[in-house]
Formats: C-alpha cells, sequence, structure tokens
C-alpha cells in the first residue's frame, strides 16, 4: 500500500510498504478522506514546534473497517468509522481522572506518531468511533474539527438560552458558532475581516456576522445582544487583536474562552481582565463524548459540513493541497485528501 511521508517542511514522497498486520482488540481500516487542518499546514512550513520529521500526516479522518481482530466488540466489516487521534498514558492524573485529552504524555496521530496517511490503517479499536451511513466519507473526516467545536462549547456546560459571541469565521470559529446555536444558544454572533468567511458562516445558519474591518468589535455587541453583550465570547481567531477585543469588550464579570493556538507569545491587557473580574477558560482537543456530540449534531441537522468543503484533492497531489491553501487562503476553509479513487 501507499503511505505518505513528510520528510521535512515542504516535502513530500509516498512509499509503498505492506498492509499492516493488526493484533488482538485492533482494527484495519481502509482510509477513505483525510482533512487538512491549520497544525498540518505548520507542519507543512516547519513551524510546528512539536513535530520531528519524518512524518506520515492524517488525523482529521474517515474510512472503513476491512477486518476486525480477535476480542473486537461492537465494530463489523463495513462498517463507516472515524478515528480519534489522541494515544494517551492511562496512568498519569489527567487521565486517571477521565481527561485523557489533557495526558502528561499525550501524542497525536500526524504529529508526534504515525498518522492515518495511507491507503490501510491498522488501530486500537477502542479508538474507532462508527459513523451513520447516511454521513459522507467527506463528512466523517470533518468529525474531528466539530469535536474540538463541541468540547469547546462545552467549556461553559449547558449553553441553553447563552447569547455567544465568536471571534473569527475560519472552520473552528465556524464550527463553535453552529455547534453553540446547535447546542442550544438563544443567539450566535461570529465576527470576521474576511466576507467570504462571513458569508459561509451566514449559510451555515449563524445568526449574525460582522465585519469588524467595518464596525467595531464593541458596537457589534451591543447591536447584536443589548446592552448586556454576550454571556461568552470564544476567541477562534487566536491573535493579540482579537483578545484584546474579547478583554476590552465584554460584559463586566462574563467568560472569554480561548479556542485558538496562539503563534506566538501573547501581549494582552490583564489588567482590565482584572479589573472586569472576566473569566478567561481555555480549551484542548476533545474526548469521546465530544465525538458522539458532534455525530449528533450533524445527524439532526444543526451543524452543516458541507458547505465548508472547499476543494478535494487525489492522495497523490497532497503536496498541491498545501500548495492550493497557501495560495488561497482567504478563500478557503476546508481541503480534503481523497485517499481513494471514487
Amino acid at each position: 500500500m501507499l503511505q505518505q511521508v513528510m520528510t521535512e517542511p515542504g516535502k513530500i514522497i509516498f512509499r509503498e510498504i505492506p498492509v499492516p498486520e493488526i493484533g488482538d482488540g485492533q482494527v484495519l481500516v481502509k482510509i477513505m478522506d483525510i482533512g487538512v487542518c491549520g497544525s498540518d499546514i505548520h507542519v507543512y512550513h516547519g513551524k510546528h514546534p512539536f513535530t520531528k520529521y519524518p512524518v506520515t500526516q492524517g488525523h482529521e479522518v474517515s474510512g472503513e473497517i476491512v477486518k476486525c481482530g480477535a476480542n473486537v466488540e461492537g465494530l463489523t466489516v463495513g462498517q463507516k468509522v472515524t478515528i480519534e487521534p489522541q494515544v494517551y498514558c492511562g496512568k498519569c492524573y489527567p487521565c486517571r481522572h477521565g481527561k485523557y485529552n489533557l495526558c502528561e504524555e499525550l501524542k497525536v496521530m500526524g504529529f508526534q506518531t504515525t498518522g492515518t496517511a495511507s491507503e490501510f490503517f491498522a488501530v486500537d479499536a477502542k479508538k474507532v468511533t462508527p459513523i451513520p451511513k447516511s454521513m459522507s466519507f467527506e463528512e466523517g473526516a470533518m468529525l474531528e474539527p466539530l469535536a474540538v467545536a463541541v468540547h469547546a462549547v462545552r467549556q461553559m456546560g449547558d449553553v441553553t438560552g447563552m447569547n455567544i459571541a465568536v471571534l473569527g469565521a475560519g472552520p473552528i470559529g465556524n464550527l463553535v458558532a453552529q455547534a453553540a446555536k446547535g447546542l442550544g444558544a438563544a443567539k450566535v454572533m461570529i465576527t470576521d475581516v474576511s466576507d467570504y468567511r462571513l458569508e459561509k458562516a451566514k449559510e451555515c445558519g449563524v445568526d449574525v456576522c460582522v465585519n469588524t474591518k467595518e464596525k467595531n468589535f464593541g458596537e457589534a455587541l451591543v447591536e447584536a445582544f443589548g446592552p448586556d453583550k454576550a454571556d461568552v465570547i470564544y476567541d477562534c481567531a487566536g491573535n493579540n487583536m482579537t483578545m484584546g477585543q474579547a478583554i476590552q469588550y465584554a460584559r463586566k464579570g462574563s467568560v472569554i474562552v480561548l479556542v485558538a493556538v496562539f503563534a506566538d507569545m501573547a501581549t494582552v491587557d490583564l489588567a482590565v481582565a482584572n479589573d472586569h473580574e472576566l473569566d478567561i477558560k481555555s480549551t484542548m482537543m476533545y474526548r469521546h463524548e465530544d465525538y458522539v456530540g458532534a455525530i449528533e449534531l450533524v445527524e439532526a441537522g444543526k451543524v452543516q459540513l458541507k458547505p465548508l468543503i472547499s476543494k478535494i484533492f487525489p492522495f497523490a497531489q497532497y503536496l498541491d493541497a498545501y500548495k492550493y491553501i497557501d495560495a488561497n487562503r482567504e478563500t478557503t476553509m476546508k481541503v480534503i485528501i481523497a485517499v481513494q479513487e471514487k
């Protein structure tokens, strides 16, 4: 079978290796589609601080089970599945208390351990989650970023009836806004400086879409929600400007959730955060229940994934997909790699 390998920043090769054998408790998955995310692009540019080369990428994935090992229960050959890419120790304090997404030794497929970018992939059955027959493989490959969004929204517990603002209308911001609405938020506003991304958010049913190049964020908050502003602000852009906007204009005593990863050291006004008694929270990846929640939202029609697909590339054109993203950043949401011919 063919396996993708990034040998160094900007260089991808394909090597022929045997189809992996599976052990007890494992399944063999025929990989169908892989989503490309911002972290993959960081690896492509040599700017991911926790990835060494060579590395086989691929952590947003869908596939079909073609073989089950001994002692595998609840999974069958022919099932559509996604793979949860976290590899955790199970022994540290976070793992022992159900927060394995915060494992002290956490590795993620495609970054610190072998990813799924190959024609077949052997994996522990416990990392495999079935997806509905009605769900396309392209949508299945987007469940991982949706799980990120669901986990982020759930940092606030039950958001039913809340007014929510989302800074950044890229793929994660869009999905956070959709997930918040799907999980019961009363009204959701999203902001960006790209009209294209805001149009995508509007297409996906987000209530209020604001270009902050044209309207001040503070004014937009009051216009959307009234003088009480938002109950929570999710920063899905992750830069000094957006976090600065959140801190400056958040309702006193409210909550800011940092979803995005800052590329550089942050410089923000913590004096104002302190004076306004703001609760600044963060969020890290997801757990299995977030995948389940993501699937439920898509099945219920509360989250739309297909409008976010910008382009699909065949497996052999993996490098072209990265070049396309670099050349079309303003108009690209989600790029999919089709591993198998369809």
